[in-house]
């Protein structure tokens, strides 16, 4: 009965699985997060600032790194993202990564103004044994994020090639 009072928590800490088919535990999850987001910051200078894309990914990327880099505990760190767990956040980081160099290697934003691409439009009717499959809704915990995101303050930290990273935005200017 001691024991379990006294070894319950400690444990508590400690991920045995994932709970999904093929995900194993990450122990370092947070060093492998804080590591994979780094890169994406510094990969994702290669797009033009006036993209979409960059300032979507630099937004939700700086706003997850900062909350690995604040955050100790792999539970907190789930709990504060709500994207799922650490494991899932460390795939969905590397899929970035390997979408973002093939973004790169395609360059689609090199397309000139001037170009114009054909639009076929078919109103032929879906049949009824092919599936529509429309998107449900987003989870409440995915709002939460983009609103914390939205909310962050302006003098953020400046992602560099290792100089000093407690330099702000404003410092940069």
């Amino acid at each position: 009965m001691f024991l379990r009072r006294i070894a319950r928590p400690l444990m508590a800490k400690v991920k045995e699985t994932t709970g999904i088919v093929g995900l194993d535990v990450v122990p370092n999850a947070r060093e492998v997060l804080i590591s994979l987001y780094t890169k994406t910051l510094k990969e994702i200078q290669t797009v033009p600032e006036d993209e979409g894309y960059r300032k979507a990914v630099e937004s939700f990327t700086r706003h997850r790194l900062k909350v690995c880099e604040e955050e100790p505990d792999w539970e907190i760190i789930e709990k504060r993202l709500g994207c799922g767990q650490v494991e899932e956040l460390i795939e969905e980081a590397k899929d970035e990564l390997t979408l973002l160099s093939k973004l790169n290697e395609w360059n689609p934003w090199g397309v000139d103004d001037d170009y114009e691409c054909e639009v076929i439009e078919n109103d032929a009717p879906v049949p009824k044994h092919i599936p529509l499959h429309r998107p449900g809704p987003l989870p409440e915990e995915f709002y939460k994020t983009m609103e914390a995101i939205a909310s962050e303050p302006v003098n953020e930290p400046v992602i560099t090639d290792g100089g000093d990273s407690k330099s702000t935005k404003q410092d940069a200017a």
